[in-house]
């Protein structure tokens, strides 16, 4: 799940519109917006506040769905060496 995403369905999940959340870290609902549609991310300072919110943790409003096949190839993936002079 994207983050926006993530941060919609928690305000929609509270009943809360994109003006009430606006009102608590500051910024205008366009912002909100934003942040909904992955446009921009809020600061960690700010992501925080929504989280508590929203009742979350941090960890669980950022909560991606990653693929772990891909996650795993990344790993085993060998470093590129730099050419040495």
């Amino acid at each position: 799940m994207r983050f926006g995403e993530s941060l919609f369905r928690a305000r929609r999940k509270k009943g809360l519109s994109q003006e009430d959340v606006a009102e608590k870290p500051g910024v205008s609902r366009q912002t909100i917006s934003k942040w909904e549609t992955d446009e921009t991310l809020p600061d960690i300072r700010r992501t925080k506040r929504l989280a508590v919110l929203y009742g979350l943790s941090p960890d669980e409003l950022a909560e991606f769905d990653a693929d772990v096949q891909e996650l795993q190839n990344v790993i085993e993936k060998p470093m590129r060496r730099c050419p040495t002079k």
